[in-house]
């Protein structure tokens, strides 16, 4: 079975933007690499909140 990826448009200010491309250029990477590792990074982020709510 082959794995099918998928497709997200997302609708960003001129700001947001400009904040994205200038952490990109900061750490070497592109829009697609950073928003992916951002996205993985919520697993961790969801662990954390379950061990801090009430």
């Amino acid at each position: 079975m082959v794995k099918q990826d998928k497709r997200i448009d997302l609708r960003v200010t001129e700001a947001e933007i400009e904040l994205l491309d200038e952490y990109c250029e900061l750490v070497g990477k592109n829009r697609t690499d950073v928003l992916r590792e951002f996205i993985r990074s919520l697993k961790k982020k969801m662990r954390n909140a379950k061990e801090y709510s009430i």
